[in-house]
């Protein structure tokens, strides 16, 4: 492998990748010809920097700005220390109100260039808090003996080393400003060298921190975690295997939950299930969602990839049946324990892998006037050819993968005579370059 050239060189920026990465071409040896395209880390279109190259490929090279000759009017100062280390976010240096338009581009080009579709409108991008959003995620815990320390944060943007961090802005303040203090926790565990990762997970009431550990637990070191749950009030629970083996050790039950007002709903949940990271805007994309499908009180919808129930107890609220399939058991599980127990009647759930033949599934064979699905990044494409798409009056899709949808969209319009009536963006995770986003369908 040839060696990197560590030379600082000067870069043109053009264009922003879909990661966030400024776009630019290194001079071409041979005349006419153009340069070697160059992703540069921390660089806006129009600027002019000094990069060095981080890394080598056939096609292009990466790179990471060292000096800004020229600012782009857009560029603002990162709030965080550890931009442009941590690859937590990386978009920071970009003012909010562009980053939003950057990813809404960025779902337009994908519908245009990869399904061939155009949206009749392009939705208002929906947007909540910027900063101290993010309820659930994963740190990275790593011992490294050469420093005589713990880590505990994000990976770095070369994702073999994790970020050496105190507190994260992104993160809910109640773990991110103690970021610092669960890497000192864990560097006084004697199992330092055996936990890899820790899993946070927030609800109303209740935050718990699941410590993955690769050996069993010393009484001293359990001790040490209801200790610190103790002290600063969160629930611990420890994972020595497999997620069934997940199981809290303070307080002894705790309980995890989050409420929708609006459609007077409790969600509970277990540590380790997915719910949406951002809270305020996880209301707002429900919100749209039902304003978009606009299903009524005599109507049957079907929803696909349901969760928790996160769309379909919403829309239990407003139409005469809904029916949520999840391919996971346990979630499907809670998903009618909340129904129950918010007394919610009229939805059912139904276990299935929706990548494999559905044709079996009862509810396949049952009529629907509606179809709301939010499938994985993989898409939609394979359940969508099963489906009979003409029993459906509107389909709403939301997505966390522009180029999924876009494929999705494409195989809708221009293979099942569909219209793309309107999508738009939805900021879930401000300061990175994720794209979430919503799309509605209507048969031509």
């Amino acid at each position: 492998m040839a060696r990197l050239d560590k030379t600082p060189f000067q870069a043109e920026i053009t264009d922003l990748t879909h990661d966030g990465r400024g776009v630019a071409r290194r001079p071409s040896a041979v005349p006419g010809e153009p340069g070697k395209a160059v992703f540069v880390a921390g660089a806006l279109p129009g600027e002019t920097v000094m990069a060095v190259q981080t890394r080598r490929h056939r096609s292009y090279d990466e790179a990471q700005v060292v000096e800004v000759l020229q600012a782009a009017p857009e560029r603002v100062a990162p709030r965080c220390a550890h931009f442009g280390t941590c690859a937590g976010c990386s978009l920071q240096h970009y003012q909010g109100d562009r980053q939003i338009l950057a990813k809404q581009r960025v779902l337009l080009e994908n519908l245009e260039r990869i399904g061939k579709v155009k949206p009749g409108r392009v939705l208002e991008p929906l947007v909540d808090a910027a900063w101290g959003y993010r309820r659930k995620g994963r740190f990275s815990v790593r011992r490294v003996e050469k420093k005589g320390k713990t880590l505990v944060g994000f990976r770095e943007l070369d994702p073999r080393f994790v970020a050496d961090i105190q507190h994260c802005h992104t993160v809910i303040p109640a773990i991110g400003e103690k970021v610092g203090e669960l890497a000192n926790l864990v560097d006084g565990m004697e199992a330092r060298s055996d936990i890899p990762q820790i899993e946070f997970i927030a609800g109303d009431d209740t935050i718990a921190l699941t410590f993955r550990h690769m050996s069993p637990l010393s009484e001293a070191d359990r001790a040490r975690l209801v200790a610190f749950g103790q002290r600063h009030g969160f629930a611990i629970f420890l994972q020595p295997g497999g997620v069934d083996s997940v199981h809290p050790i303070w307080p002894e039950a705790p309980s995890l939950s989050f409420a929708l007002p609006r459609w007077d709903l409790r969600f509970a949940f277990k540590p380790l299930d997915f719910i949406q990271v951002n809270a305020g805007l996880n209301q707002r994309m429900i919100e749209r969602a039902l304003e978009l499908l606009d299903a009524g009180p005599d109507d049957r919808v079907l929803d696909l990839f349901c969760g928790l129930g996160n769309f379909t107890l919403p829309l239990a609220r407003s139409v005469r049946e809904v029916v949520g399939v999840e391919g996971e058991a346990g979630l499907v599980q809670r998903a009618r324990d909340n129904a129950a127990a918010n007394g919610v009647d009229n939805a059912e759930f139904h276990t299935a892998d929706l990548g494999k033949d559905l044709s079996d599934q009862p509810w396949m064979r049952e009529g629907f006037d509606m179809l709301l699905l939010d499938p994985p990044r993989s898409g939609a494409d394979f359940v969508l050819t099963q489906l009979p798409l003409k029993q459906f009056r509107r389909i709403v899709y939301v997505s966390c993968h522009p180029a999924s949808l876009a494929r999705d969209a494409g195989y809708l319009v221009n293979e099942k005579g569909w219209k793309l009536q309107a999508a738009g963006v939805m900021d879930m995770f401000p300061h990175t370059a994720h794209v979430e986003s919503i799309a509605v369908f209507e048969p031509a």
